[in-house]
């Protein structure tokens, strides 16, 4: 196997290119937020096609959603008002979080792989009051892209509490076009409107295949507690177009699906959820993840994506 790694400024961001030469697939990371902006396969005649909601597009949207695969966390989803209290203190952020603010530091390029770093050197006590780090890697592994979390908890004393997730948006030629199949099991909904949970919960149990739910009231999220699975893989196909991707959540114990209308599906891994109307403190949050004092957490997810007459 043949790995490159190449460095490219754009648009004012700092981009890095990770790719197989062999299975023919890389991907684009922009530093700041350490946000995928490509994943991309190529089809036998040598071209380059791109899964990702403005796949390498980094021109300025008029309407609609402008991201790529958002990385969120440690607040995952809205704070209520934008703020919150932990452990009897103001935290404070916006929609996802300060990590998608942030410039990433790259850390390490070698084996296909690509790790970036947030430490609290790089964060403010508002934003997140304890000396916790994170760790993100991107691999190229088995014509995949594995994602990994590793947060580190330096606290000698304090269990940490972070949400966090990946937020990306899968390309399709239209609102119209795409499918999803979920796998059979019991799932729980979360209701949340005007994104924020209600307390209110729905029981699904699911016999596997399309997606039950509307695709005219995406817009208004549909967020599925993984109770339990037969797999934790979900296949997405846009048969317009022709590309299809297995998106294997790992551990997640959380999907969010949602798109506001525009050509592309979004399938969210998330570690926790947003705020409830009656907001709870940050660490009663639903969901919410616990690091013990001098410890660390370990989650991952990784996308398969695919084309007519590849692997």
């Amino acid at each position: 196997m043949t790995f490159t790694h190449r460095e490219e400024h754009r648009a004012g961001l700092d981009i890095d290119w990770l790719e197989d030469e062999e299975r023919g697939i890389r991907v684009g990371i922009a530093r700041l937020g350490a946000e995928l902006i490509s994943i991309q396969r190529r089809d036998l005649s040598g071209r380059w096609i791109g899964f990702l909601h403005r796949d390498n597009d980094l021109s300025p949207v008029q309407s609609g959603w402008a991201n790529h695969a958002t990385v969120m966390g440690y607040f995952l989803h809205r704070l209520k008002d934008g703020r919150s209290i932990y452990r009897g203190e103001e935290i404070r952020g916006g929609t996802h979080s300060f990590l998608r603010t942030k410039r990433w530091h790259l850390i390490s390029s070698e084996n296909g792989s690509v790790t970036y770093r947030i430490s609290p050197e790089d964060f403010s006590h508002v934003e997140y009051p304890l000396n916790v780090s994170v760790e993100l890697t991107y691999w190229l592994r088995e014509e995949a892209v594995e994602v990994e979390f590793k947060f580190t908890n330096a606290e000698p004393e304090l269990t940490a509490h972070v949400g966090f997730g990946i937020h990306p948006g899968f390309a399709a030629q239209s609102f119209e076009s795409f499918a999803l199949k979920m796998p059979a099991g019991k799932y729980r909904r979360h209701f949340s409107p005007e994104n924020y949970l209600s307390g209110e919960t729905e029981e699904i149990d699911f016999p596997g295949g399309e997606m039950p739910f509307a695709r005219l009231k995406l817009p208004g999220s549909f967020i599925l507690e993984l109770i339990q699975t037969a797999s934790p893989e979900f296949l997405f196909a846009d048969v317009a177009s022709g590309r299809s991707l297995i998106f294997d959540l790992g551990n997640a114990p959380y999907v969010t699906l949602w798109s506001d209308g525009g050509p592309f599906l979004c399938i969210e891994p998330c570690w926790g959820l947003t705020d409830h109307h009656e907001q709870r403190a940050f660490e009663d949050k639903e969901g919410i993840q616990k690091i013990p004092p001098r410890g660390e957490l370990r989650a991952g997810c990784t996308i398969k994506p695919r084309l007519p007459g590849c692997a």
